[in-house]
């Protein structure tokens, strides 16, 4: 495993142009297939994971899951944070397509009620674009997240970065130009919450250096080993939202 820690938009990992990063290569995306073993892999460890995990004491979690998937995506990730103790629930709004900030705005709503009724600030953890949305809810309202943990979700480079572009493109109704200028835009506010971005270099869907966030204060990058759509049912990914989930977060100043 490998972490990287980001601070005022410095990053010693890379220097690739935010709007040319290539998507994975062929052998990656074929790699997917890997994901199947890590759920099997998953399925005997986690009765480990269970007992080993910090308890949750109750705190607020949102899962949201990545492009094109609903909640039953998901389902596993939040039966185990529920086991460990977290109030947690899905996003509830379907399959994750269309134009985001519908989608943000909901979820805002969401965020807001789930504020009032633990009476703390919500932990979203976010699976590729479910990240990518998470991550602007942050941005959107300070006030009500606790901290973001990302699953290879693209922050930058665009539709171009992933393998997937043109379904995204004609998903959201968006050309790539669009996109990008969009990105720019949201990326003048800073994210003031601790944000957790894992990403995976072989990942077969959203090229790893996409997945690198060199614009904001407090994140903390983990490579983690394993596919793009094993990510929701990848033991060391399950270990480390535990983790992550659990830990005292500091304040961004």
């Amino acid at each position: 495993m490998r972490t990287i820690r980001v601070r005022l938009g410095i990053v010693a990992l890379m220097s690739t142009e935010r709007n040319s990063i290539a998507p994975p290569p062929m052998l990656y995306q074929f790699l997917e297939a890997r994901a199947g073993a890590e759920f099997a892999s998953l399925m005997l460890m986690l009765p480990l994971l269970r007992m080993s995990a910090p308890r949750g004491k109750d705190r607020p979690v949102i899962v949201l899951p990545g492009f094109m998937a609903n909640d039953t995506s998901t389902w596993v990730l939040r039966r185990f944070l529920e086991d460990i103790g977290y109030s947690v629930t899905g996003w509830g709004l379907g399959r994750n397509t269309g134009p985001g900030q519908p989608l943000i705005e909901r979820l805002v709503e969401r965020a807001v009620t789930l504020n009032k009724g633990h009476g703390q600030r919500i932990n979203l953890v976010g699976w590729s674009r479910g990240g990518s949305i998470a991550r602007e809810i942050a941005r959107a309202r300070p006030d009500l997240v606790r901290q973001v943990i990302t699953l290879g979700s693209p922050v930058k480079g665009g539709p171009s970065a992933t393998s997937i572009g043109r379904l995204m493109q004609a998903s959201t109704g968006m050309t790539e130009a669009q996109m990008q200028e969009l990105i720019k835009r949201r990326e003048r506010t800073p994210i003031r919450v601790p944000v957790t971005a894992l990403y995976s270099k072989t990942d077969g869907v959203v090229s790893w250096p996409a997945a690198i966030d060199d614009t904001n204060p407090d994140v903390e990058h983990i490579e983690v080993q394993g596919s793009h759509v094993g990510l929701g049912v990848n033991a060391q990914v399950f270990r480390i939202v535990a983790e992550r989930l659990h830990q005292p977060r500091k304040k961004t100043s």
